[in-house]
């Protein structure tokens, strides 16, 4: 397919709106927690999973993707991947169980894992090269904005109608991004054909389950069985990355030290990103003692800066380069997310806000700007490998920072006496876990800009 028959920029929104979808309701269901243990009578470990298993199921779908896009066509698979994630939507909008919940939660993990890679594929494939900084600062900013927003549309809808109207709401947004990528997206002929990895896939699998179920259960001594699946998938994958003819995911990009820089400080943003969209929320209702709405609402002044600064970004990326916009972005991050962890302490929600707007600056700045800069540094036939670790590792490093925080003020609320004060201590220890995160990815980039 020539770029000459694709119609970039509404292609690009429509699997931006069908991504934007799929990443904004990761954290809209934040909100929900407290709601959803009440209704059906489930612990905060359990409730977890309403996350969890999206982020993983993403994890597992992204590298299976990766073939996916060298057997069909891009308009197939977009077809695909926007009829899982409205189906997902009805059962859950329709959900009178847990379980049936869960049900839905899996379908739309399967679409993002699909829509995620397919919307940079498409960028990295038909946009030039001295447009591409915009472009991706387009498409990053629904993987960016969303997880910020998302409390605030899930806390407004739990507040006032019910949490099932999270998924309904989405579906007329679904069903405009089907009609514009039919339209903008013209049928191809896949690349070629390509033998499926199936140990690969398994190792992936292996590998992801194994450790999201360690994090999710580290104070039980069932977590190292976890563990150890986890090691043998990583070994499998591992192994099949270096043997097999085919294998899902050529691992050797890797050895671009330019590469590893950036795909670093990229997964270290979006580990915060996840992090304070379940910290703040629910630090807000358990320690303020506000409703949903008011929790979700915290969310969205950031959330509108960030989503203003990232096509901006990426438009200074290619006028005057990557180093400035990602130095000085990572420097207001810290600023901010010092501010939010030492004001947790004596919270007032203005305080809180001022924080998390002053972090959402940096994050606008420098988000898209490490995936463009990295993703430079490839050759065009490594693309496809380079957007399958950026998208597989994102979503992995959203899930282990949602269980990690979590499992930090479980522990600290299981051991205090009083709610309201292991609340403040537990969400102040996560913070910081994730603070010495952004100030090593922060010394990293200017090792490698002052070389």
């Amino acid at each position: 397919m020539q770029e000459k028959n694709i119609k970039l920029l509404p292609a690009i929104i429509a699997t931006g709106m069908l991504s934007f979808a799929g990443v904004l309701i990761e954290t809209a269901m934040n909100v929900t927690f407290p709601t959803l243990i009440n209704e059906f009578g489930i612990t905060t470990g359990q409730v977890q999973w309403v996350t969890t298993i999206y982020l993983l199921v993403i994890s597992i779908f992204v590298p299976f993707s990766n073939y996916l896009l060298k057997t069909m066509s891009i308009r197939k698979l977009f077809v695909i991947a926007n009829l899982l994630f409205i189906a997902g939507l009805l059962i859950d909008f329709l959900a009178m169980n847990f379980p049936i919940l869960l049900v839905g939660r899996f379908l739309q993990g399967m679409s993002t894992g699909i829509a995620l890679p397919l919307m940079f594929y498409i960028i990295l494939t038909f946009s030039s090269p001295e447009k591409r900084g915009t472009m991706m600062g387009i498409g990053t900013m629904t993987t960016s904005i969303a997880p910020a927003l998302g409390p605030t549309y899930g806390g407004i809808l739990t507040a006032h109608l019910s949490w099932h109207y999270i998924f309904l709401l989405l579906v007329p947004i679904l069903a405009i991004s089907l009609v514009m990528g039919i339209i903008a997206i013209p049928e191809s002929k896949p690349q070629g054909n390509s033998r499926l990895d199936v140990l690969g896939l398994l190792g992936v699998t292996l590998l992801f389950t194994g450790f999201l179920m360690f994090l999710n259960q580290i104070h039980q001594w069932q977590a190292f069985i976890w563990l150890l699946m986890g090691i043998i998938g990583l070994a499998l994958f591992y192994y099949q990355s270096k043997h097999a003819k085919e294998p899902l995911v050529e691992l050797g990009i890797l050895k671009q030290q330019q590469f590893r820089v950036f795909l670093m400080g990229f997964l270290v943003c979006q580990a915060l990103l996840l992090g304070v969209s379940f910290v703040l929320p629910n630090f807000v209702q358990i320690v303020l003692g506000e409703d949903a709405f008011v929790a979700g609402l915290l969310m969205l002044p950031g959330a509108s800066v960030g989503a203003i600064l990232a096509p901006i970004s990426g438009n200074l990326l290619d006028r005057f380069g990557s180093k400035k916009p990602i130095l000085i972005g990572l420097v207001f991050a810290i600023i901010g997310w010092t501010g939010l962890t030492i004001l947790l302490k004596q919270p007032l929600l203005l305080s809180l806000v001022v924080g998390h707007v002053v972090y959402m600056i940096g994050i606008g700045l420098c988000y898209s700007n490490m995936m463009t800069t990295g993703m430079n540094q490839l050759k065009r036939s490594e693309y496809g490998d380079g957007n399958t670790i950026f998208n597989t590792l994102q979503q992995f490093s959203g899930a282990v920072s949602t269980a990690v925080v979590a499992t930090i003020i479980g522990i600290f609320q299981q051991n205090g006496t009083n709610i309201v004060d292991s609340t403040i201590k537990g969400s102040q220890i996560a913070m910081f876990v994730l603070l010495v995160l952004l100030v090593g990815a922060f010394i990293r980039c200017v090792t490698y800009f002052t070389k």
